[in-house]
């Protein structure tokens, strides 16, 4: 993990750990055996050509998919403004992300998964799910073979392989 990325993630729990300590302390949403933790964060191309980090934010409150940009964004720059909203490719899914601001942190995108989080017994359980999620989005699906037509029988040698296929 380069120091930059790195930096970059330290940041963003830090954060939302002290975000969980003050403007969150008490709040009923919070399920008290979770923490905040940054989980799988990996860069990412923008569709602008540039790199952003993509993984899952688990808090007490909630799990997001979160769009990071390595770098702190400037002003005008490829990031969503607050609030606003775009729908963005990840794997095979397609999810919809929101803008948002934290002083400290800067610009970031997220896509909650999980909100308010009291599905989860423990924080073990919280982070096995998010990995899971980035696992599933990162790993590509497999290729499909061509539908044959319903009246194309396969050759011997594809029945005998299991390979389905028209006999030549």
């Amino acid at each position: 993990m380069s120091a930059l990325l790195e930096s970059r993630v330290q940041t963003l729990q830090r954060v939302f750990a002290h975000i969980a300590s003050t403007r969150m302390q008490g709040v009923p949403v919070q399920n008290p055996a979770l923490r905040v933790q940054a989980v799988g964060f990996a860069p990412q191309l923008d569709p602008e050509g540039g790199e952003r980090l993509l993984g899952v934010l688990v808090t007490p409150w909630f799990m997001n998919l979160v769009f990071l940009p390595l770098a702190e964004p400037r002003a005008g720059g490829a990031v969503l403004g607050v609030g606003q909203k775009a729908r963005h490719q990840i794997g095979n899914q397609t999810f919809e992300f929101i803008g948002a601001h934290e002083d400290g942190l800067g610009a970031f995108a997220c896509c909650s998964l999980f909100s308010p989080m009291f599905e989860f017994v423990d924080h073990a359980a919280a982070v096995a799910t998010a990995c899971e999620v980035l696992n599933l989005l990162r790993t590509p699906s497999p290729t499909r073979q061509p539908m044959q037509p319903a009246d194309a029988a396969p050759s011997r040698r594809g029945f005998l392989l299991g390979r389905a296929g028209a006999s030549a």
